[in-house]
């Protein structure tokens, strides 16, 4: 089942589902856990599937009890491990370690704890109380700053780096204010950070030098004025002679770009990205900013600017998690949505599995029972994502509400098409199987584009030539339907083509003579999905797979 809204004490810091970071050599991702039990294992169809021999088919699986998550082996051969020790069940905490039969080379992390802001919160109420001797040379000013930045790169928050940046600098120069811009995307300088030497924030930017200010961008180099009381370049600077400006400086924020060394150990910031201008004045002449380096305010400008750099990577990975949160619980909506209550008829059996090779996708299937027969329809739309997940779920309404009353499947066919060609323009197709089932045995379908069915009678595969064009391509299309008379025990099997176009590592399809011959040998679905998952050893679906089974029995069995 899957977990909706999980409220656990072992859930992760969002409240919503914990997760699994799988680290495999060099490279980890995250896996939001949310349905339960979760599978582990090599078959493709796992909800983790790990390409080692060592990892068994059926592997282990993770469940949801009342008391917590536990780990359970599922008979593995080379066994399951939290945190080095060979386990049969094991309830899980924050932060163990999991390994399933490969220990070398691929572990998993359940439910870290994630870091927040408070570390950078933190230190900045300890730096507040830091006092820069008078005798501090430039060094030890740089050395201050350069702490500061190495423990605020570690949390990454934006807001608090700006400040900090800000604070740092101030106490460097004496100066009594600061101010950081950054470019928007036209180009522009947009106020983001202001504060004065009391601590205070500041959020008029009207008696800066904005001239000052301009020239600086435009320069990609610091404009530095020291005692504007003793300058003759003020022609148009009328912020500095208005407010009685001693001392400007705006140095540039530079993205760092390695374009050549000087030697072997320093790289060298190119002169092009510039991200905003760090700006600092005050109304009388600073000793201390004479006492500063230029190459002191440079190192502050280039180490806020790669960590301004570092704390937007963090800000849209923050922003990828939350879509990928909100995508798991699109995807447990959609499934709750898509979820397949099978009529009971007493004259067939019918099954269908769906393994998506996203979170949400473009595959469903779905049956109703009416006067006229048992109806089912497969469909696949075109695209794989939310747009795809989004237009399934209309058209699973729209196909379900049309055979229950009893609609012929032309007409469904028809309206179909109309709806995307009317709505989507062109934008999007799906290719769909629909069939109904009649008491006597007789079978009407009708194939929009989709993968030939397979019609199974005593061990030989027949594959209906029969065909339309998908549904959404042509406005002015016509549909036909075809029949065919089944007898006890036959089966008619539909998949979409995720089965068919499955790949193995070497690239080769498992196409439709693998898909005949499985069909053929196995006496149900389980059986594709077992020799599409033998085929692929591993290799990751790229496209989702569905196989629907309909079994023609006796009135009288």
């Amino acid at each position: 089942m899957a977990l909706n809204a999980i409220s656990h004490p072992q859930s992760s810091g969002s409240g919503v589902f914990p997760a699994l970071v799988l680290v495999q050599g060099n490279e980890q991702r995250n896996i939001v856990l949310n349905r339960t039990p979760f599978s582990v294992g090599r078959k493709v169809d796992k909800d983790l599937v790990i390409a080692d021999p060592r990892v068994s088919r059926d592997h282990a699986q993770i469940v949801l009890e009342e008391d917590g998550f536990f780990l359970v082996d599922q008979g593995s051969k080379h066994g399951t491990f939290v945190n080095g020790e060979r386990i049969q069940r094991q309830r899980l905490e924050r932060n163990d370690r999991l390994e399933f039969g490969a220990r070398d080379s691929t572990y998993a992390i359940f439910n870290p704890a994630h870091q927040s802001s408070n570390t950078a919160r933190e230190f900045l109420s300890q730096i507040s109380g830091i006092q820069i001797s008078q005798e501090a040379n430039d060094l030890e000013k740089l050395t201050l700053f350069l702490e500061a930045a190495r423990k605020l790169n570690t949390a990454g928050v934006l807001d608090e780096i700006l400040m900090t940046m800000l604070e740092v600098t101030l106490r460097l120069t004496r100066a009594e204010r600061g101010y950081v811009f950054l470019k928007d995307d036209d180009g522009k300088l947009r106020l983001v950070a202001g504060r004065n030497s009391k601590g205070e924030s500041l959020l008029d930017d009207s008696t800066i030098s904005h001239s000052a200010l301009e020239e600086s961008l435009r320069s990609n180099s610091e404009f530095l004025l020291t005692d504007t009381g003793s300058s003759m370049d003020l022609v148009g600077r009328q912020s500095i002679v208005a407010y009685d400006l001693r001392t400007v400086i705006c140095i540039p924020l530079r993205k760092r770009q390695v374009q050549a060394t000087r030697d072997a150990q320093a790289p060298v910031a190119g002169a092009a990205g510039v991200m905003g201008v760090l700006y600092v004045d005050s109304r009388f002449v600073s000793r201390d900013i004479a006492g500063v380096g230029h190459d002191i305010l440079r190192a502050i400008a280039t180490e806020a600017a790669s960590l301004m750099e570092n704390a937007r990577l963090v800000q849209a990975e923050e922003e990828s998690r939350r879509y990928q949160q909100e995508l798991t619980i699109a995807a447990s909506i959609q499934q709750r949505l898509m979820q397949v209550k099978i009529p009971e008829v007493p004259f067939a059996k019918l099954r269908g599995k769906n393994l998506s090779c996203k979170e949400i996708g473009g595959d469903f299937f779905d049956a109703v029972n009416t006067k006229e027969g048992l109806a089912i329809v497969l469909a696949d739309v075109s695209g794989k994502g939310v747009s795809a997940a989004l237009l399934a779920s209309t058209l699973q309404g729209m196909i379900y509400s049309h055979l229950s009353a009893g609609m012929p499947l032309l007409e469904v066919v028809t309206a179909v098409n109309r709806f995307f060609t009317d709505k989507l323009v062109g934008e999007k197709y799906a290719t769909l199987l629909l069939a109904r089932l009649r008491r006597d045995g007789d079978l009407e379908y009708v194939n929009c584009g989709h993968v030939p069915p397979l019609l199974v009678c005593a061990g030989e595969v027949i594959r209906p030539p029969h065909g339309n064009v998908p549904v959404g391509l042509l406005p002015d299309a016509t549909f036909e339907s075809s029949r065919c008379q089944l007898n006890s025990g036959d089966r008619f099997i539909l998949v979409t083509d995720g089965v068919t176009e499955a790949e193995n590592a070497m690239g080769d399809f498992f196409e439709d003579s693998r898909l005949e011959a499985a069909a053929a040998k196995a006496p149900n679905l389980e059986g594709i999905f077992s020799a599409v998952s033998e085929f692929c050893a591993g290799n990751p679906l790229n496209d989702d797979c569905t196989v629907v089974e309909l079994i023609y029995t006796d009135t009288s069995t």
